[in-house]
């Protein structure tokens, strides 16, 4: 039985470790304290890997989730014999599967959708792209474009949160959190992880997005992402109340931080390190986040390269740059969510929208970060948690049409970091209803990430009620095909 489960044994515990560090205060406890409470003499790493496991190629990642699942087939997969047999029903052509929602599941037919987009070969390495893209297509020469992806969960939630933590059911530490915890910060005055949302033209209102996807599960929780907000403080209190001035903010820190020292020393809680810790950094980040947000040093040209959305704060654009102004800050784990890409319905309205959302800001985030060099040691990657049927769910005309979830094929695409550039891996079949060739499961995303980032991703793991857990689960390859 785990001490979890033995309230005995854990009072006992509580008790010897209440006697040993009493007895120590002025070893263990305040050795500790004295970390938490360094003021800037450099980086406060508290990592658990001793160094890394290989070289890595990335320090540090900009994951862009594009939650609701954006349609394959009308920005990455063309696929004409979608258009060829437009309206015919799938069963005709080969044997369904693949389960379906219960939101199509009583359809009596499902018609194939070919999209009313054009495509067309960009770059050198001419890769096909979508009108849609524009701006996406004028950097397809730095990306790697992998159509294999597949994951398990059909429905969102289950399927945002696989992604997030390599599990299904909520509780598993987010990929940003086992990032702080193998590799500690790379920065005194930030958050070692950042998350921020914004909300898409498509469909602003679709489903919603949990403080979990970036927590730490299991882990200490000072290795939870910091939420930044899109309206008042961007972090939560990090204002002074009127009338209180940075001096006395000091002084009552330094007053918390000692007696919060005093009951380290008792009890040995890690809990309590990580709110000294989380005092101290927010004492910082006073200073540091709103240099940070500030972005009135950007010159216009910069400005009007992410576009028109990104004077105004909390839009994805303005995320986006934000982004690029962590990553040269050394923030380790930035995650930006877009809502809105779930078009079960009027899907060319809709997608539209939720292009012009992202396109030129993703574009241009990779062309900033590739002109300051950042891009060579900064992995980016773009994607949502499924893909979308290739048959239409409800009405189906020429100009409107609706797709339906389809986790067993998807695109996403990688860039920076040591991925291989103007590169596409793996393929469909002409429905894009199957992988044809080298599927990349969701744990062979996660392992490959690690690698780049000099971690092997079955070696980072965490004991918790009697085992010991990781990312990747119990398997995930790296994909070294994608990798330069």
């Amino acid at each position: 039985m785990s001490d979890n489960t033995n309230p005995i044994l854990d009072h006992q515990l509580l008790l010897n470790r209440r006697h040993f560090f009493g007895r120590s205060a002025t070893g263990v406890g305040v050795a500790a304290l004295w970390s938490l409470l360094d003021h800037g003499n450099g980086s406060i790493t508290d990592a658990a890997m001793n160094g890394y496991h290989r070289p890595p190629k990335a320090k540090r990642v900009i994951y862009l989730h594009q939650s609701g699942a954006p349609s394959q087939q009308d920005l990455f997969d063309h696929k004409p014999l979608l258009q060829k047999h437009f309206g015919e029903d799938m069963r005709d052509h080969f044997e369904m599967t693949q389960r379906v929602t219960g939101m199509t599941a009583g359809q009596k037919s499902f018609p194939l959708a070919g999209t009313k987009y054009t495509f067309a070969n960009r770059g050198v390495c001419g890769m096909e792209i979508s009108e849609l893209l524009p701006h996406t297509a004028g950097i397809v020469d730095d990306l790697c474009l992998i159509r294999s992806m597949h994951t398990e969960a059909i429905n969102h939630d289950p399927a945002i949160t696989f992604f997030q933590t390599g599990h299904q059911l909520a509780g598993r530490p987010s990929m940003g959190a086992w990032l702080s915890y193998g590799l500690g910060s790379a920065n005194d005055d930030l958050p070692c992880f950042i998350a921020m949302v914004s909300r898409g033209t498509g469909r602003p209102n679709c489903q919603p997005l949990y403080d979990r996807l970036w927590g730490s599960g299991f882990l200490p929780t000072k290795h939870a992402g910091v939420k930044f907000m899109s309206v008042g403080d961007p972090v939560l209190y990090l204002t002074n109340p009127a009338g209180f001035d940075p001096r006395a903010r000091r002084k009552m820190l330094d007053m918390v931080a000692e007696i919060n020292g005093q009951t380290l020393a008792a009890f040995g809680d890690p809990e309590i390190s990580t709110r000294i810790g989380a005092y101290e950094m927010a004492f910082r980040m006073q200073t540091s986040v709103p240099d940070l947000t500030d972005i009135s040093d950007e010159p216009d040209h910069i400005l009007d390269m992410y576009g028109p959305d990104v004077r105004t704060r909390g839009t994805y654009a303005y995320n986006c740059l934000l982004a690029r102004r962590m990553a040269e800050r050394d923030v380790r784990f930035i995650q930006l969510y877009h809502m809105g890409w779930d078009q079960h319905f009027n899907l060319p309205n809709q997608l539209s929208g939720q292009c012009k959302d992202t396109d030129q800001p993703s574009a241009a985030l990779v062309k900033d970060l590739k002109q300051r060099g950042l891009l060579d040691d900064t992995l980016v990657v773009w994607g949502g948690e499924f893909g979308r049927t290739s048959y239409c769910q409800g009405k189906l005309t020429r100009a409107n049409y609706g797709r339906d979830h389809h986790p067993r094929c998807f695109s996403i695409w990688m860039t920076g970091g040591g991925v291989r550039p103007g590169h596409i891996h793996g393929a469909t079949d002409d429905f894009c209803y199957n992988i044809t060739e080298n599927p990349v499961h969701v744990h062979d995303l996660h392992a490959t990430m690690l690698h780049q980032l000099g971690i092997d991703h079955e070696r980072l793991t965490y004991f918790f009620q009697g085992r010991h857990f990781r990312l990747t689960d119990v398997h995930g390859r790296v994909v070294r095909e994608v990798l330069a």
